[in-house]
């Protein structure tokens, strides 16, 4: 080290430790503390954060929640992915020719965002994020139009007209972040939500002026302009929530000035509800997809700056579902207190392939690192607690219905109620030409004066109310829209495919895995094809984490001369070859065999499979839940009855399950629709399915056809997107079986409702013949290949839908 570098070093150190002096006395941080405490490492880093953490406890115990992190329950919607705005690292945003090629609307239409958000209320939402690009109108000719066909002169007219109808029609608080607003159009959209937010993101002018810089091109993102947003916000009264993006580009300064800057507006007017500092991360197809994520260090470094300047009473949120859990401590420890949205029913449609974590993780962890998870509404506790001052009256019984009195936080036993004023909504008339016009399955006493495009006719009209509420319709209806044609299947797959796209997102998701046929073990070693011993099975297993295979799945009965607890050894030697490797394994037949060759009631068998090691179950080993199919096609399959025991007995002991239904054999169009029922009444028992998959058979012709004269790829598209549509609200992901299509149809029926590719079935180095469907593979980068093909994201899952860990996620 140079002279000159040592007193450099030594003049940052002096820095740090006049800033830390000035923090643990309780001064107050300038820039130029913000900034040295942004640089520390080592131990002045850990003593900031434990300052930090003792700052934001100090801060709970004032607000009468010690010990309490926050988040809220909401429901996302993206009203439009158009934009004016061309920012390097987003996503979100679309061109009107991608919505083209995506048959996605301009805008969300009032039925769509009602039944998305009538879903989240029965799964005890409170909180209705409207998300939307920055007046879309003023860039693309096509919103533009769309706005003067339904009556509205701005797209922000539009915000505050779907803000009032969500708490008129389900008694949720609407968060809208339309980005941009200039006062007088906060002053309008007060009325309709509890609060607001637009991200600071970054105080930086080099970034919106120097050319490839990330905000170069988009007017909104200009600092000035954003921040006067801020404090516009805050002379309106409205509880608003920004913050800042670690990593796009700033420097250390960028992100201190930023800091100090959304504090002197919070000063001027005490309405930053939360902070928010969020964590870049790259996105494919975008020009900053070879960009670095912000380092967790960096990161965390700025959390604890950020409550070491915001002070106390300041609630600092960082984005869950933007971490890996493991880093879940270090924000703790940097003085976070709140997680901010998350929807359990949802994606986060900014970050598509991140998806939320599950609440009962996020509960299970958030105790882990000593505080409890507590739901909050939209706008922060002392606000609500104050709503004399920071809610409109329009709202305030809204509020009131859903908090409780004493903490401010949500009500543990609220759920949003239907229509607790009407005036509500009334009270809004978008201007512009008049047209009333109504959806037929959306009456007026039920949508209120809703804008349409005009009411489809025939089974287009059934797809619709299918989509609005699947509930609604009877058998005939489903059977009638199962043999859909021409124009009237091209608007039922879109319907499916809107649905899908509104609740679990654009991202389409894969597991690693292999199968293992357990109808192959042999106690020795033959040359059967097919077959293999304990020993090979042990070595297939620690091959396939070799490979970074994160799932084997495992089915099929034992032979009938080999003793039953095979079944049970099997998994024992996988589970000790493998620790970390999920085991999905045994079919309800499978599980039914050994329950009556051992002698083990059913529900012993099943505690004697979690004793072994498995960890879910394939639901498949039926074809359509009729006896008069299965007597006709499987006759050796389980009983129907026997069937629904065994998965319901299944899920009642803590497995989950997949869900399947083999079509195009001798069944109808109207066993096709029982069986969903049957499998939607099943999830309303136990909830244990998590994934639905449309299986053709025989091969990828489809068998027989419904409709005659129908194209094999419409027969499939038709089963993949009634299976959307009547199971929207109940199973979650719908799962394109790539093997029997092939890869074409598979992208194609992801256009149709699908939102899952199944798993990679790769054959591994070790009996590559011991699985069935040997010599089909799809490797993770030919799976993000076909997807980015259809401009949406892919994800890489584990077999419950969740994140693998870092060490198990293929690089792409």
């Amino acid at each position: 080290m140079t002279l000159i570098d040592r007193a450099a070093a030594d003049a940052t150190a002096e820095r740090i430790a006049t800033a830390l002096s000035r923090v643990e006395s309780g001064g107050r941080l300038d820039t130029d503390d913000a900034e040295a405490l942004l640089s520390a490492t080592g131990g002045d880093a850990a003593r900031i954060r434990a300052a930090a953490a003792s700052l934001r406890d100090a801060g709970l115990v004032a607000s009468g929640r010690p010990g309490i992190i926050t988040y809220s329950r909401k429901v996302f919607v993206p009203l439009t992915t158009l934009c004016r705005d061309r920012c390097h690292y987003c996503i979100f945003v679309d061109t009107p020719n991608q919505l083209l090629k995506m048959h996605k609307p301009v805008f969300m239409s009032p039925e769509q965002v009602l039944a998305v958000v009538r879903q989240g209320a029965a799964l005890g939402c409170k909180e209705v994020l409207l998300t939307l690009g920055d007046r879309p109108e003023d860039r693309w000719p096509e919103a533009r139009a769309w706005l003067d066909d339904h009556g509205f002169a701005s797209t922000i007219e539009y915000v505050a007209h779907i803000a009032r109808l969500v708490t008129a029609e389900t008694g949720m608080l609407a968060h809208a972040n339309p980005g941009v607003m200039s006062y007088d159009e906060l002053r309008m959209l007060r009325p309709t939500a509890p609060s607001m937010g637009m991200m600071l993101e970054t105080t930086s002018r080099r970034l919106f002026e120097e050319p490839g810089q990330v905000h170069y091109g988009s007017p909104d993102k200009d600092p000035d302009l954003r921040l006067r947003v801020i404090d516009d916000a805050g002379r309106a009264a409205v509880p608003f929530t920004t913050g800042i993006l670690v990593g796009i580009g700033e420097t250390l300064r960028d992100r201190a000035e930023s800091l100090v800057a959304i504090r002197d507006a919070h000063e001027r007017h005490g309405h930053v509800q939360e902070v928010i500092v969020q964590n870049f991360r790259a996105k494919p197809r975008t020009a900053m997809q070879s960009a670095p994520d912000a380092s967790v260090l960096e990161y965390v470094a700025a959390v604890a700056v950020a409550r070491l300047v915001m002070g106390p009473r300041m609630r600092i949120q960082v984005p869950p579902n933007l971490s890996d859990p493991a880093e879940f401590e270090l924000l703790v420890q940097a003085g976070a207190d709140d997680w901010g949205g998350v929807s359990p029913l949802t994606a986060d449609h900014v970050n598509p392939e991140r998806p939320w974590p599950h609440l009962s993780d996020l509960a299970e962890r958030t105790a882990e690192l000593g505080f409890e998870l507590r739901e909050r509404l939209t706008a922060q506790s002392e606000f609500v607690q104050d709503a004399e001052t920071w809610i409109d009256p329009a709202l305030r019984g809204a509020v009131a219905d859903l908090a409780d009195p004493e903490t401010g936080l949500a009500r543990a036993d609220a759920s949003p109620a239907n229509g607790p004023d009407s005036a509500i909504f009334d009270s809004v008339e978008p201007h512009g030409p008049e047209n009333t016009d109504r959806m037929p399955e959306a009456p007026a006493d039920r949508l209120g004066p809703v804008r349409a495009t005009g009411a489809p006719a025939g089974l287009a009209r059934l797809a619709e109310a299918a989509a609005a509420d699947p509930l609604a319709l009877g058998d005939d209806d489903w059977t009638a829209l199962l043999r859909s044609t021409g124009a009237d299947l091209e608007a039922l797959v879109q319907a499916a495919d809107d649905v899908r796209r509104y609740t679990v997102g654009e991202a389409v998701s894969l597991v690693a895995n292999r199968n293992l046929a357990s109808s192959g073990l042999r106690t020795t070693a033959t040359d059967e094809p097919g077959t293999y011993t304990l020993d090979d099975a042990a070595a297939i297993a620690r091959d396939a984490d070799d490979l970074g295979i994160t799932e084997i799945c495992v089915q099929g009965r034992m032979p009938a001369h080999d003793d039953p607890d095979n079944y049970l050894a099997l998994i024992r030697t996988l589970r000790a070859a493998a620790p970390r490797m999920h085991l999905h394994a045994y079919r309800p037949q499978d599980i039914a065999d050994l329950s009556s060759r051992t002698g083990l009631v059913l529900d012993d068998a099943l505690s004697a499979l979690r004793d072994a090691g498995v960890d879910t179950v394939p639901g498949t080993g039926v074809k359509v839940l009729t006896e008069r199919v299965r007597a006709l096609v499987a006759p050796e399959d389980l009983g129907i009855e026997e069937w629904i025991a065994t998965i319901t007995a299944a899920h009642r002991a803590g497995f989950s399950s997949t869900s399947v239904l083999f079509y195009g054999h001798v069944e109808t169009a109207a066993e096709r629709i029982a069986h969903l029922r049957r499998l939607r009444a099943i999830q309303d028992d136990t909830g244990g399915f998590t994934e639905f998959v449309p299986i053709p058979l025989p091969g990828p012709a489809g068998g027989a056809a419904l409709a005659d004269g129908r194209a094999p790829l419409d027969e499939h598209r038709a089963m993949v997107a009634v299976s959307r549509l009547l199971l929207n609200g109940s199973i979650r992901h719908i799962q394109i079986p790539w093997t029997r299509v092939g890869r074409a149809t598979a992208a194609a029926l992801l256009q149709a409702g699908g939102d899952d590719l199944g798993g990679t079935l790769l054959d591994g180095r070790v009996r590559p013949d011991a699985g069935a469907e040997q010599g089909l593979e799809l490797p993770i980068q030919d799976a993000a290949q076909l997807v980015g093909r259809l401009f949406r994201p892919f994800r890489q899952r584990t077999t419950d839908y969740r994140e693998p860990a870092a060490d198990r996620r293929v690089a792409l």
